[in-house]
């Protein structure tokens, strides 16, 4: 049965996108479920997308924060039934070293199977109303729609109780700020953590410091997002402070064992490095898109500097504990959030862009405003 919806159509990276039906041509195979989406929050890796047009294919259905209600299934070997509340996360292969060792943001087809086309199987079962093939699931979701086929892998059961129209970010943004810090840093009480950018990365990772205990600091170039850092329990500082690194040394009685980097901008990366103690870890989030100098006496005494692919998590595993902060007022991650219609994709896009809203999510059967 050929099922007709809406979604968010990208034809090219300069042009907006455009709520087009479309068609799925079979149901989920004996690994997917399809899902009705309930809300979907639009990340800036979405965004990127008309950055790097020659390796991800358009025309497309982006969107990889989802989170909806299961509508039908490819049998009960995928441990979900029909009528489940879940969030959608990344796609994974399940079967390679780093993802039997519970490492799936690092699979050995990530890239495939999240940014660069997706997975190959029954690709042309998702094409529009003139018959031309959709990108096959962009992070194995696609979920700028109405529904989304995904491989039961990417979808994480949550409580029918909680407002699933708002869990989508979960699933990227706030897991990949918040596990940076539980999961590639295992910071702790009195510990220290520095974020650069207090974006919906930098805050998720500031709620999850200022839950542990830890001493927070936030570095940012908009007072608006600052304040919002001090709300979730970081010092803030602007940007603009003379001797940054030195500044935050201070305010860390020595410096920071953790530094968090979601700007990809190398000063501030060496800025991050020397507000370093000895030992001290530098997370980077960011995808650098320029060569990245490293200044004298930045990376030595033992301080170290790594990659985090999101927030080194299990989904499964970090969506409920996220859940249950959420729940005892500790990751107020809501607040972050405004609603748009699908069919004002463009506007979230664009308060997204200019920083005005801090985390659109997409409601797919909401009406226009």
């Amino acid at each position: 049965m050929v099922r007709k919806f809406d979604a968010a159509v990208l034809r090219s990276p300069e042009g907006q996108f455009a709520v087009e039906e479309v068609l799925l041509h079979a149901g989920p195979a004996a690994d997917e479920v399809l899902v009705r989406i309930a809300g979907c929050g639009m990340c800036r890796t979405d965004l990127a997308v008309r950055r790097s047009a020659d390796r991800s294919p358009l025309p497309a259905v982006l969107g990889h924060e989802g989170a909806g209600t299961v509508v039908e299934t490819g049998g009960p070997h995928t441990g979900l039934t029909t009528g489940d509340h879940v969030v959608l996360s990344f796609d994974s292969c399940g079967h390679c070293p780093n993802c039997r060792g519970a490492a799936p943001a690092y699979c050995d087809s990530f890239a495939e199977l999240n940014l660069f086309g997706g997975r190959k199987e029954n690709a042309t079962r998702f094409t529009d109303t003139a018959g031309k093939s959709l990108a096959p699931r962009w992070f194995g979701q696609s979920s700028f729609a109405e529904y989304a086929l995904v491989p039961a892998r990417n979808a994480v059961r949550v409580a029918p109780s909680l407002p699933i129209e708002l869990l989508g970010p979960l699933g990227c943004g706030f897991l990949t700020g918040a596990g940076a810090v539980l999961n590639s840093f295992g910071a702790g009480p009195h510990e220290t953590v520095v974020v650069f950018g207090a974006g919906a990365v930098g805050l998720a990772a500031i709620m999850a410091a200022t839950a542990t205990g830890a001493v927070t600091v936030a570095v940012d170039r908009y007072p608006e997002r600052l304040v919002l850092a001090e709300r979730y329990g970081a010092m803030p500082l602007p940007v603009t402070t003379p001797d940054l690194s030195a500044r935050i040394r201070r305010l860390t009685d020595g410096g920071a064992q953790y530094a968090l980097d979601t700007t990809a901008v190398p000063s501030l990366i060496n800025d991050a490095l020397r507000s370093l103690r000895p030992t001290g870890h530098l997370g980077l989030i960011a995808r650098l898109r320029t060569t990245l100098p490293i200044e004298p006496g930045a990376l030595d005494r033992g301080r170290r500097i790594s990659h985090i692919c999101e927030g080194d998590a299990v989904p499964s595993l970090l969506i409920p504990r996220l859940i249950a902060l959420w729940r005892a007022g500790r990751f107020p991650f809501d607040e972050l959030i405004r609603t748009y219609p699908l069919a004002d994709i463009n506007e979230a896009e664009r308060d997204c862009e200019t920083g005005r809203v801090v985390k659109p999510v997409v409601i797919p059967r909401e009406r226009s405003r």
